[in-house]
């Protein structure tokens, strides 16, 4: 009996709705961020078609990088579904290393990302250059916070994978990760051809 108390006290709780209560939590979550960066997206749509030259000669920005981040990013998802796939199959040690991948592969997309922002601040290109510049800088800053918000969610459920008496009540957490993730991913989808190729 005790054992299947405390089976029961280490299992996902779930609402009234029928989904567990962390994974409402975090679709909930996520419809927020959803309408945060529509209306970050629908402004600069908006300021975009009010100017017909944007962003001008000034506005050019590194396709071969942003293309390299993207492959970064579609590749991290890859390796968070690996990840869940083997915790699904109480393979702890391919899903740490794959979770550890992916956490390794966003601290790569942010490197790059600092690089492109040394070059652009080495060319005293700031946010408060021109109208252009406010939205590429607000847009992918607050990707990048995202996405380190993302790496530090990862490296939790990873430090929570290294005890497996405490993960066999926990695992659903590597699932709301792996959402979480993939809405950053699809976040940067919409913000590459945006700022890199329109």
């Amino acid at each position: 009996p005790s054992m299947s108390n405390a089976h029961a006290a280490s299992a996902p709780s779930v609402s009234a709705t029928g989904i567990p209560n962390g994974k409402l939590g975090m679709w909930l979550f996520l419809a927020s961020e959803v309408m945060f960066f529509t209306g970050l997206l629908g402004a600069y749509i908006v300021l975009r078609m009010g100017h017909p030259a944007w962003p001008g000669s000034e506005g050019h920005l590194s396709v071969p990088m942003g293309t390299l981040n993207t492959l970064i990013l579609i590749s991290s998802s890859v390796t968070i579904v690996l990840a869940l796939a083997a915790s699904q199959r109480n393979a702890l040690g391919p899903a740490r290393r794959w979770l550890l991948g992916t956490a390794l592969l966003g601290t790569a997309f942010l490197g790059i990302k600092g690089i492109e922002y040394s070059a652009k601040f080495s060319h005293h290109i700031l946010p408060s250059t021109n109208v252009f510049w406010s939205c590429y800088f607000a847009l992918t800053g607050f990707h990048a916070l995202h996405v380190l918000g993302g790496i530090v969610f990862n490296l939790w459920v990873l430090g929570r994978m290294a005890r497996p008496a405490v993960w066999a009540g926990q695992a659903h957490r590597l699932e709301l990760a792996g959402l979480y993730w993939h809405f950053v991913d699809i976040v940067w989808i919409f913000l590459f051809p945006l700022l890199y190729l329109l």
